[in-house]
């Protein structure tokens, strides 16, 4: 049922299937804080499908984090309607995408769902890498691609920079591009005009049967998972019975409907709409992203871009107060109903007691899942060194997958380790080519080409070892270039590389939590400078403890915790100087026994000490 509220607004919202003519499906791709999400916001204000007094800002940026970072991580796709200057109403279906690399096989299917892309431009900024690598991604999908140069009323605005640059980077022409600021609403009519004249009409696939593309999906608590599809051939209404051809599950239609950008229900979604169907599925591992809805009596054949999404980066997560285990497998598996690109297992250190070993798509996934458990659900964690995964041949012949050192088989069993590549693209001001050139080679990069942009920016295409660029290196771009540099990376292949494992051992015995796999090259420094920060955080005890650092059996660093000092002569006031002899002698002796037989409890807060580190 429809609220008594909104019936006043009802009419702009059909229940009904619109004709495939007057339907634009169509996404946004932009930067970082260029302003897709304003515009958006726009679009849903002048097509009036959200009342002034509903809209706040960012409207569809609905998580915190989303606001706060000015980025989008989950995508939301919105229904409106326009009455065009021609007369006829149109259906424009917005598909909002995450524009990270991360998610960029997200992107790739909510772009297939699409006939066309608005491409926006900062007008003081110009093109970012972030935007070259998804326009490439929409040009591979054979969308019709739309510049608009936003942030005209910018006192710093470059209009004739951004017309250049999107001719000589993007290849599109600069007199094709709408000049607007979504922030004051200029030229808002002239893009949803080219939204409804320039993008083309959805095509029938000609497919036998009905036909959809599941381009995303979320966990609803009343009504299980809601899987976000795009009609491309036939319709969809409750009752219907569908099948997933890559879960190989069939299920039947419970509910459709389209967003606006609440969900409402609708009688039917028609060939060439985006919407929702509902299907009493428990559990959203059951619905894979990309996949293809069909009839299981006479299935079509299946769209084509499918692969299974698999994590790439691993760290492991421990709650903080070793009380909090179980509310963290839940909070954890809360968070997996969201997003199923999250990966967990159970695993135990001896210094950290239980956690889980979590994988994620990359960087930013990774610090957003941390984020979240933080926030929505009050978790206290610690999260350990985030790794990569290897590919270990042995001398068998066989082949292992390692995320994890502990996992590493002995060197003997070992003939040559592979580690990820990934192919990275860093914009820098002309300036900072040195800087950044020195800091590709420190992170064992290599430059394999050079491009300039225009007189202000050079791009660099560099492929550089996953490991290296996990944890500081956009910030370390960011700071040299005092914000203008930008980076992007796609992965690549796996390369034979000299990795080692490196132990750390407290007083000869190794401690797991702090091992790592590392480039032969840094063994060394990484070594030194783990042991010199765990003798600041170790308390002292009543003998030497030695802190070393260990690849196979060889040491190459070490630290010694100097003994704390018990004065058993204070009790000695004059006499002999053999009698305070005779007290050391026995005091040095039970040094030594207990050196022998005791064990450096570390505590938890130096683990957390030097993992922060």
């Amino acid at each position: 049922m429809v609220k008594s509220g909104c019936l006043a607004r009802l009419h702009r919202f059909h229940l009904f299937a619109m004709d495939p003519k007057h339907i634009r499906n169509f996404s946004i791709i932009a930067h970082i804080d260029h302003g897709k999400t304003t515009l958006s916001d726009r679009l849903l204000q002048t097509t009036g499908t959200v009342a002034k007094r509903d809209l706040d800002e960012q409207h569809l940026d609905a998580m915190d984090l989303e606001k706060e970072r000015g980025i989008t991580i989950k995508a939301h796709p919105v229904t409106m309607y326009y009455k065009a200057q021609d007369g006829e109403e149109y259906e424009l279906n917005l598909i909002d995408t995450p524009g990270h690399v991360d998610f960029a096989y997200e992107v790739s299917r909510s772009l297939s769902a699409c006939e066309g892309a608005l491409l926006i431009i900062d007008a003081a900024q110009g093109v970012e890498a972030q935007t070259v690598a998804n326009v490439h991604l929409a040009m591979k999908q054979g969308l019709t691609i739309i510049p608009i140069i936003n942030k005209i009323d910018l006192p710093h605005a470059n209009i004739p920079m951004a017309k250049q640059q999107l001719e000589d980077i993007i290849a599109i022409p600069g007199d094709e591009a709408i000049l607007a600021s979504a922030k004051e609403g200029i030229g808002i009519s002239d893009i949803l005009e080219a939204i409804v004249h320039r993008i083309p009409a959805p095509k029938p696939t000609g497919a036998p049967s009905l036909q959809a593309l599941v381009f995303d999906s979320y966990f609803d608590t009343y009504k299980g998972v809601v899987i976000l599809v795009r009609i491309m051939q036939g319709e969809l209404k409750p009752g219907t019975m569908v099948k997933l051809l890559h879960s190989g599950k069939t299920v039947e239609v419970k509910e459709v409907g389209s967003f606006n950008p609440k969900p409402y229900v609708r009688e039917r979604l028609g060939a060439g709409e985006t919407g929702y169907i509902t299907a009493n599925i428990k559990t959203p591992r059951e619905v894979k992203v990309g996949d293809t809805l069909t009839d299981p009596r006479n299935p079509s054949p299946e769209l084509p871009g499918f692969k299974e999404i698999h994590p790439m980066v691993f760290s492991g997560i421990y709650p903080i107060n070793t009380a909090d285990y179980e509310g963290l497998k839940v909070a954890i598996a809360k968070l997996q109903l969201n997003d199923s690109a999250l990966t967990f297992q159970t695993e135990s250190s001896a210094a950290l007691g239980f956690g889980f070993r979590c994988g994620f798509l990359g960087l930013l996934h990774m610090e957003i899942v941390q984020e979240r458990l933080r926030r929505e659900f009050d978790m206290d964690i610690i999260a350990t060194y985030p790794s990569v995964i290897y590919r270990v041949k042995l001398t068998d012949g066989t082949e292992k997958m390692v995320d994890n050192p502990a996992f590493m088989p002995e060197v003997t069993y070992i003939e040559e380790i592979l580690e990820p590549m990934v192919n990275s693209f860093v914009m820098v001001p002309n300036e900072n080519i040195g800087d950044i050139l020195n800091l590709i080679s420190e992170k064992r990069g290599e430059v394999k080409n050079t491009e300039t942009l225009d007189t202000r920016r050079v791009m660099l295409t560099a492929q550089i070892p996953l490991n290296e660029i996990l944890i500081d290196f956009h910030d370390r771009i960011k700071s040299m270039t005092r914000g203008y540099g930008s980076m992007d990376y796609e992965h690549d292949v796996y390369v034979a590389s000299d990795m080692v494992k490196l132990d750390i051992l407290v007083n000869g015995e190794v401690m797991e939590a702090f091992s790592a796999l590392v480039h032969r090259s840094k063994a060394d420094t990484r070594g030194r400078a783990l042991c010199a920060k765990l003798k600041d955080v170790i308390p002292k005890q009543q003998y030497q403890v030695a802190i070393q650092a260990a690849i196979g059996g060889k040491f190459v660093a070490r630290e010694t915790i100097s003994a704390m000092r018990k004065d058993v002569t204070a009790k000695c006031y004059g006499g002999d100087i053999s009698r305070k002899r005779k007290l050391l002698e026995k005091q040095k002796e039970g040094k030594k026994r207990m050196k022998s037989i005791g064990s450096v409890n570390i505590p938890q807060e130096a683990f957390i000490e030097v993992l922060k580190s």
